[in-house]
């Protein structure tokens, strides 16, 4: 007959010192196992490192310890890595390891696929086949990083988060926010809320409960200041309109040197008017806002084109007159279809 057992990476610190109380050990071993699980990633629960024979004991018959398998690694020419993960069930996603000048960034998946069936994303002609588990979103992250630890060590500090990878995460909101509180956790990971990003496609009901995360970064997908266009593009915005998305994020709280990363998808033709950059700013100046142009990446199938650098350059110039601080975003791992909205598996 077999156990399932509960993943170790699915229990907060909290949880952990709840379950040891209740067996009679030592609720402060959790620290201990914290530290093993993500700071040394080695899965050596040794007596040298204060974890007793009937600790260990408890540990083996009561939990897993399994992460996503690595079956694929593409490596692009700029150091982008990406990783085709599968679950236990069979159900893969793909996980991205960016390179930047100080250290890496990883770009984890929420779902397997996605529901939001924006025109413009390769994932999006996927569909939706689940959510992730808090544990799965975890085990990307763990499964990059020693990776990293393997074949970059000079950079093997934690990479910064981004969820930018497969699925809406706001879609998935409790595990997601579940796992940035497991990361956050000192005697752990030890990241802080500014090493991560959310990306949301716009999905309110996720928007409206985003103050029940760490004060951690928030990007919404805009790509357009117009209704119509943006319809096109995130059929979300059909149910949720500009109005209604601009309403909730004006009550999301910020920090004093806090800012909502607005991403613009620049598509040749499409959104990169002089129209669209007047109303653009009229839309954000006013706003604390920061501006991520992100010159579409084609994939296989897709109806729309890049537009030339001269368009990028001029966009940006043109939106900055305004007071917005743009930026325009580095493509990066576009030859391994890893770049921003290539991601898709064939087989989920």
């Amino acid at each position: 007959m077999t156990v399932n057992l509960d993943s170790i990476y699915s229990k907060s610190l909290s949880q952990l010192k709840e379950l040891l109380s209740k067996e009679g050990l030592r609720e402060s071993a959790a620290v201990n196992i914290y530290e093993i699980l993500y700071k040394k990633r080695d899965g050596l629960f040794s007596r040298e490192r204060g974890i007793s024979k009937d600790l260990q004991s408890y540990l083996e018959r009561t939990f897993d310890f399994t992460l996503p398998t690595i079956v694929t690694i593409q490596n692009a020419d700029d150091q982008t890595t990406k990783f085709l993960m599968e679950m236990s069930d069979g159900k893969r996603v793909e996980t991205v390891l960016i390179p930047f000048n100080k250290k890496f960034t990883v770009c984890l998946s929420s779902q397997v696929g996605c529901a939001m069936k924006c025109s413009f994303c390769f994932t999006g002609t996927q569909g939706l086949s689940r959510n992730l588990e808090t544990k799965e979103i975890i085990g990307q992250y763990i499964q990059a990083w020693n990776w990293l630890k393997e074949n970059h060590p000079n950079k093997a500090v934690s990479p910064n988060i981004v969820f930018m990878g497969q699925g809406e995460p706001l879609h998935n909101f409790d595990e997601v926010k579940k796992t940035v509180e497991i990361l956050l956790e000192p005697n752990g990971a030890h990241l802080g809320p500014r090493q991560i990003t959310l990306s949301s496609a716009g999905y309110l009901p996720g928007l409206e409960r985003f103050h029940e995360f760490p004060r951690i970064n928030l990007a919404l997908s805009l790509h357009s200041p117009f209704d119509k266009i943006r319809n096109e593009l995130i059929p979300l915005n059909k149910a949720y309109n500009l109005e209604k998305l601009f309403e909730a994020l004006d009550k999301i709280p910020l920090l004093k040197r806090q800012f909502i990363n607005f991403e613009y998808l620049l598509i040749d033709q499409l959104n990169d008017d002089e129209k669209s950059i007047e109303e653009l700013g009229k839309l954000l100046s006013n706003r604390r806002a920061i501006v991520n142009i992100i010159p579409f990446n084609e994939f296989p199938g897709s109806i729309y084109k890049r537009p030339s650098l001269k368009k990028v350059d001029l966009f940006k110039e043109k939106l900055s007159e305004f007071g917005i601080h743009t930026m325009v975003r580095t493509t990066k791992g576009d030859d391994i279809l890893a770049a921003c909205g290539q991601l898709k598996v064939e087989h989920d």
